[in-house]
């Protein structure tokens, strides 16, 4: 998978992989999704292809937090990585390839700063990697686990859903592996296919006993992956990969959490709440800017954060306010997390809804290629949700 993984990137770089689908005409599809400008070198098509269905927005500089430097997601990540190995002299970080950097860099430097016992390769065997996260976590040590890619994670689902979410209640609180985190790479790249594209958050979320949580951006990557470092339950932290080197912004550089199980407000509005996680937060912002000027149409949207435990509360009174929802995510619809809150929600809030709940999801498909405009759910189609609501 590690040499996939790398032939995967190398793939990046070349400019017949998916050019040809800026051919889609926009009345059907919305804009081109994944044309290539001219002018970008090898160096710089990945970041083009990553500003394609999204426009990404900076948050406010958190200066609360101290000194703030400018950082792409990934350098977040390492920043925080960085933070927790000086602060917590048990901590360690394995998986595939982490010694050198990793296939993303989140780990790069890393080993040379604090040693190759604290840092280091793994067999590529992601129920090894697991397995053997929960030993380190159960021994006391603060164990940071990487599945490569979060579509290989599958292999350790046994280890995860039935050693480590169950480790604390089968032994009757007398031990857990609550200082494991398990951080994956997640969501789609722009030319990631059916292997390198899932959104498997869903699956998790069937389970109690561990924390499932996704950031949108690079401030809200290092406080959350701090916060699931130090909680005391085993989690699971899905990095959206597309943000990788698209999303920039002014990170602090000292430690710092962001409380988990809290959604956020990313926008204010009266007519129609908007929830997504990860990258869909800022196709989110556009719909409701789009709503705004085409429809005078106020959006809320809600960044939701963390999965499971999910924050019902924030989402609650915000539909209570709006009296509609839209939810939108990359993974299939049927059983995706959506239906979840759209169940919630239902039951919490039937007599302030003015419209059915709406989901605009990924199909009932494997993720495609070359027909990756086709099933992302783009603020095209998130748009015309809203138009239906309205129009109820």
């Amino acid at each position: 998978m590690a040499a996939a993984a790398r032939l995967f990137l190398r793939g990046a770089h070349t400019k017949l992989s998916i050019s040809s689908v800026s051919t889609v005409p926009q009345r059907h599809f919305g804009p081109a999704l994944l044309k290539l400008s001219p002018s970008c070198d090898p160096h710089t098509q990945t970041q083009c292809r990553h500003a394609a269905h999204f426009t990404f927005q900076p948050d406010l500089v958190p200066t609360q937090y101290g000194p703030t430097q400018k950082m792409n997601l990934f350098q977040s990540i390492t920043s925080a990585l960085d933070n927790t190995l000086s602060s917590d002299p048990t901590a360690v970080i394995f998986g595939e390839d982490v010694a050198f950097g990793g296939v993303f860099r989140c780990t790069v430097g890393l080993r040379d700063k604090y040693g190759k016992d604290r840092v280091f390769n793994t067999p590529l065997c992601e129920q090894g990697i697991v397995g053997f996260g929960i030993g380190v976590a159960v021994a006391g040590a603060t164990a940071i686990a990487e599945i490569q890619f979060a579509d290989y994670i599958y292999p350790a689902f046994d280890q995860i859903v039935n050693e480590a979410a169950k480790y604390r209640y089968r032994s009757g609180n007398l031990f857990d592996c609550g200082t494991l985190t398990i951080r994956a790479p997640w969501g789609c790249v722009g030319h990631g296919s059916l292997y390198h594209s899932q959104s498997p958050e869903a699956f998790f979320a069937h389970c109690p006993g561990i924390k499932v949580v996704v950031p949108r951006s690079p401030v809200q990557a290092k406080g959350l992956l701090l916060s699931c470092i130090a909680d005391k339950n085993p989690c699971i932290f899905f990095e959206p990969k597309i943000l990788y080197r698209a999303a920039v912004e002014q990170v602090p550089t000292e430690a710092f959490t962001i409380p988990l199980s809290q959604a956020e407000v990313v926008e204010e509005g009266s007519d129609v709440t908007l929830i997504a996680w990860g990258t869909q937060v800022h196709v989110m912002k556009e719909v409701a800017q789009m709503a705004q000027e085409k429809l005078g149409v106020s959006c809320e949207v809600i960044d939701l954060r963390t999965i499971l435990p999910w924050d019902v509360e924030t989402v609650c009174k915000s539909v209570v306010k709006t009296g509609r929802l839209l939810i939108s995510h990359e993974a299939p619809i049927t059983g995706g997390f959506a239906a979840e809150i759209s169940s919630t929600v239902q039951e919490e809030c039937f007599l302030n809804l003015e419209a059915p709940i709406s989901r605009v999801c990924g199909y009932d498909t494997p993720f495609p290629h070359i027909f990756e405009p086709f099933y992302i759910p783009d603020k095209w189609k998130c748009f015309e949700g809203i138009k239906k609501m309205i129009n109820y």
